[in-house]
C-alpha cells in the first residue's frame, strides 16, 4: 500500500487531567531524507496478534458487587465493549489466590479419593457475576484462562495453601483430576475455559497461595498426569502453557520442559512481568520455539515495589513493557485486576496493586487510572488476527511496535522523556512528520 495519511491520537496528563489530540497527517516525498527517520516495513511479518483481556479476581468481583448498575456498565462497556478496549479475554484463579477475601478450595477432604465434595460455590459467588456481565457487554463468549496458585492444603508437602511447598507425589493424580473437574464444571455453565496454566508462579514462595515445581516436575506432572487426565475427560483441546512466571528464566524453562514427547501438549508459555524487562529472553524463545504461542498472563504496579503515587510512571512502565514484549514475540496481552478498591485489594495477604479502575468503597466513586488510557492505546488499535511488522528508529528515546490489521497499518510510540521529539515515519518513498510531547503516548494509523 502507498501510504496516504496518518491519522495520530495522542494521550498525555497534566497532573491527573488527560489530555487528547486527534490529528491527521500527509505523506510526502522523502526526498532521500536520512535524519529522525521511524521506517515501517509492512511485508515484514512476525507473529499474529490474539488479543488482550485481564483477570477477574474474588476481589475484583467483590468490589464490583458493591457498584451502581451504571458503573458497572460503564466500566464493563470500556473493557469489554466493541471499538472501546476490545478484551476478550478473561484470567480467572482456581480456587483462592492473594486477591481473595480469603482462602478457599473446592474439596478439602483427604478421604474424599472421588472429589465428591467438590464446590466451586465460591467462584458463583463473586467472580461468575462480573464474568456473564461482561460477557453479555461482549456480546460473544469470552475465552477464560485458568491457573491455579496452589492445590488444596492437605495434597502439599507443608501441609498449607500459603508459603511454598510442593506437590506430594501421591496426590498428582488427584489433583489432575481436580483440575479437569474445575474446567468441566465451568464449561457445563457454558464458560468457554479454553487455556490453562499448570501453576501460578512455580518458582516462587508467597506469603499468599503458592507452590514450587522445579523444571522437571512441572514437565513431569505434565507429561504423566494432567495431560492424561486431559484425555480421560475429553478435554484436551484446551490451550496449555507452561511456566506462568517472570521472564528472567523464560528460556531455560522452555529448553528444560519442551521435547518431542511433551511438544504436542504444549501451546506456549505464560510470563509476567515482575523481575523487568527480559525482552531478550522471551525473543529467544520464540526464535527456538517458533510454532508456541507467548501469553503475557499477569502484570500490574505492586505497591510494595512500586510508588503508588507515581501513576504516570507506572502507566509508562506498562507500555514500554508491552511494546518490548510485542517486538520480542508476545501474541496475547492479559492484565491482572480489572477492579480493585482505592487501597488496591482487597488482598488477604496484603499484597496492594494498581488496577485500571479503582472504586472507593467509602465515597461510592469509580476512578480511571492513568493505566487505563495507556493500555487502550493498544488494545483499541490492535485487532485481533493482526501481525507485528518490521520497522528501524532513529533514537532509543523512543519505544515503538507496529503492525497490520486487516486494512491497515498501526504504531505505537511511546516517549517518556520530558521534550518533544520530532519522528519521520516513512513508509517506501514517503514521509509524514509527527511532533511526540514529551510523557506522552500516540497511536497512528495509516491508510
Amino acid at each position: 500500500m502507498q501510504a496516504e495519511k496518518l491519522h495520530l491520537t495522542t494521550t498525555l496528563f497534566e497532573g491527573r487531567n488527560k489530555q487528547c489530540s486527534n490529528n491527521t497527517i500527509e505523506f510526502k516525498d522523502d526526498n532521500a531524507r536520512e535524519t529522525e527517520l521511524i521506517n515501517i516495513y509492512p511485508d515484514v511479518q512476525y507473529q499474529t496478534i490474539r488479543g488482550f483481556g485481564g483477570a477477574i479476581t474474588e476481589a475484583a468481583g467483590y468490589i464490583y458487587s458493591l457498584m451502581n448498575e451504571q458503573q458497572k456498565r460503564t466500566m464493563l462497556n470500556e473493557y469489554f465493549g466493541r471499538g472501546k478496549m476490545n478484551y476478550r479475554f478473561v484470567r480467572i484463579p482456581l480456587d483462592s489466590c492473594d486477591f481473595s477475601l480469603s482462602h478457599y478450595e473446592a474439596a478439602s477432604d483427604e478421604n474424599d479419593e472421588e472429589l465428591n465434595s467438590f464446590s466451586i460455590e465460591r467462584t458463583k459467588r463473586y467472580i461468575l457475576p462480573m464474568l456473564r456481565d461482561a460477557q453479555e457487554v461482549y456480546g460473544e463468549t469470552l475465552e477464560i484462562m485458568l491457573s491455579p496458585w496452589s492445590p488444596p492444603a492437605y495434597m502439599k508437602t507443608n501441609g498449607q495453601r500459603n508459603f511454598g511447598g510442593k506437590l506430594r507425589e501421591e496426590y498428582k493424580n488427584r489433583w489432575a483430576e481436580y483440575i479437569c473437574r474445575y474446567i468441566k464444571e465451568l464449561r457445563v455453565m457454558g464458560l468457554n475455559v479454553s487455556m490453562l496454566s499448570l501453576q501460578n508462579e512455580p518458582n516462587a514462595v508467597q506469603l499468599w497461595d503458592s507452590c514450587v515445581y522445579t523444571a522437571e516436575e512441572e514437565k513431569c506432572f505434565l507429561r504423566d498426569y494432567a495431560w492424561p487426565a486431559l484425555k480421560r475427560n475429553g478435554i484436551d483441546d484446551i490451550k496449555l502453557y507452561i511456566w506462568d512466571h517472570n521472564k528472567e528464566r523464560a528460556f531455560e524453562r522452555a529448553l528444560e520442559i519442551i521435547d518431542e514427547e511433551t511438544d504436542k501438549m504444549i501451546a506456549g508459555l505464560a510470563f509476567h512481568w515482575y523481575s523487568g524487562d527480559h525482552f531478550e529472553s522471551l525473543a529467544m524463545v520464540k526464535e527456538r520455539f517458533c510454532s508456541k504461542e507467548l501469553l503475557l498472563s499477569e502484570a500490574c504496579i505492586e505497591y510494595r515495589s512500586f510508588n503508588p503515587g507515581e501513576n504516570l510512571i507506572n502507566a509508562q512502565k506498562y507500555a514500554h513493557d508491552m511494546i518490548g514484549n510485542f517486538n520480542a514475540g508476545m501474541n496475547t496481552f492479559i492484565d491482572w485486576n480489572l477492579l480493585l478498591d482505592s487501597k488496591g485489594g482487597p488482598n488477604h495477604a496484603d499484597n496492594y496493586c494498581d488496577a485500571p479502575f479503582m472504586f472507593n468503597v467509602e465515597s461510592g466513586q469509580l476512578a480511571e487510572q492513568e493505566l487505563r488510557a495507556y493500555i487502550w492505546h493498544f488494545s483499541h488499535f490492535i485487532l485481533p488476527g493482526s501481525k507485528r511488522i518490521g520497522f528501524s528508529k532513529y533514537t532509543d528515546k523512543l519505544d515503538f511496535a507496529a503492525f497490520k490489521t486487516e486494512n491497515e497499518i498501526v504504531f505505537i510510540v511511546l516517549n517518556r522523556n520530558k521534550q518533544t521529539i520530532p519522528a519521520y515515519i516513512r513508509m517506501g518513498n514517503r514521509c509524514a512528520l509527527v511532533m511526540l510531547p514529551g510523557e506522552s503516548i500516540s497511536t497512528g494509523v495509516i491508510i
